[in-house]
């Protein structure tokens, strides 16, 4: 089922865990013909064909500096015919990093961190030990995940720290987790993903502000842009608010999918590496708002986009910030994510084009990413021709 929105606009393991007596088995509902499916029907098929791949439902919410619209497919909640609508609340994942990041270049603009000072003379004594010397790891590093810090991802089953007594996560020892792993590469080699990059730096962000991060990040961020349903989670807060997007995970069994919802976790396992909360029309508006300048000084901007290559199809990373080729020409800005029953991205264009999608499971079974690449690059480019 497709559902269609018109107006003025504002502004990259799936956890196995079945529980017999949560499973449930859904077919998804077709998607029905309507405004947004005529005018936008290379978008609408290459939904549909993204979300038949798995996930209980997708959902593109898309558009231009004058007016949005959305599309969906299969269902947000399994057993129902529920389609998936912009304004849910979502676990937007790794999208987190560019908010995290945003702030990070924020006290940079105001003189409170220098982007090439080594970490160490921040956090002393944090980032060390296994091969790991903060002396020689920037802050630039840490934005651009060319520390030489190995992948690490927290997870609420696996590859986490010891809780405390109430259930949450004490940041210091969340780092120590990631800087487990030995290091990948030397300081500055190499693009290498690592979660523990934005660990450490929402450990600085805390250093220098002297807030909780989340409390930072909304001061710096959320608020300013008016961004009423995105939420960088606080402590505590497990559940997301209501109307959401329920997230799952799956198997399969014979020719059906078998769904159960996705195990939550304390926010501060993922801090400003994945915790924030928000919906298709926020993410879009936040990047939107990036990109136009209305939260760093054009030469912080301007360094927050010079991207190394990370080997993926012609694409870069910046200072928290992905850059995209699109086949219509020209690049597109903004970053993906994954949590616990959500797979997320959202890209703008400095023209205005916007388009933020999500699935309800993390992982889509047989789906790599270059398809959720490939649908989101679609809808921003649908109604121009392509580049040879």
């Amino acid at each position: 089922m497709a559902r269609n929105r018109t107006r003025g606009t504002t502004l990259p393991a799936i956890t196995a865990a079945v529980v017999c007596t949560a499973l449930l088995t859904v077919s998804a509902p077709a998607a029905r013909a309507d405004t947004a499916d005529e005018a936008h029907p290379a978008t609408l098929a290459a939904l549909q064909a993204f979300q038949a791949r798995g996930g209980p439902g997708a959902a593109v919410y898309a558009g231009d500096g004058n007016s949005s619209w959305t599309l969906s497919a299969g269902t947000s909640t399994t057993g129902a015919n529920r389609p998936v609508q912009a304004d849910e609340y979502l676990r937007s994942g790794s999208q987190t990093k560019t908010f995290t990041a945003a702030v990070v270049l924020q006290l940079v603009d105001e003189g409170k961190v220098s982007p090439d000072e080594p970490i160490e003379t921040y956090l002393p004594g944090v980032v060390t030990g296994n091969g790991y010397d903060g002396t020689r790891i920037t802050v630039r590093h840490l934005l651009q995940h060319t520390s030489g810090a190995a992948a690490y991802t927290p997870d609420p089953l696996v590859n986490h720290p010891a809780p405390l007594p109430d259930g949450t996560y004490d940041l210091t020892a969340s780092i120590r987790k990631g800087l487990a792993f030995a290091p990948v590469a030397v300081p500055g080699a190499r693009y290498t993903y690592s979660n523990t990059n934005y660990l450490v730096l929402s450990l600085l962000i805390e250093r220098i502000t002297g807030q909780p991060v989340h409390e930072a990040v909304t001061d710096r961020v959320i608020t300013p842009l008016g961004l009423t349903r995105t939420v960088f989670a606080a402590p505590g807060e497990r559940s997301l608010p209501s109307p959401a997007v329920r997230g799952y995970h799956g198997v399969r069994v014979g020719g059906f999918f078998v769904w159960f919802p996705a195990t939550e976790a304390d926010p501060t396992l993922y801090s400003g590496a994945g915790a924030v909360v928000s919906t298709l029309e926020d993410l879009s508006t936040f990047y939107r708002a990036l990109i136009g300048g209305r939260l760093l000084s054009p030469g912080m901007l301007a360094e927050m986009r010079a991207a190394v290559d990370t080997d993926t199809h012609g694409s870069g990373y910046g200072l928290g910030l992905v850059r995209v080729p699109l086949t219509c020409g020209g690049v597109a800005w903004g970053h993906d994510g994954g949590a616990p029953g959500f797979s997320t991205m959202t890209l703008v264009t400095e023209d205005g084009r916007h388009a933020s999608l999500v699935t309800n499971v993390l992982a889509q079974f047989n789906a790599p990413g270059s398809e959720r690449a490939l649908l989101i690059d679609t809808a921003l480019c649908e109604d121009r021709p392509r580049q040879p």
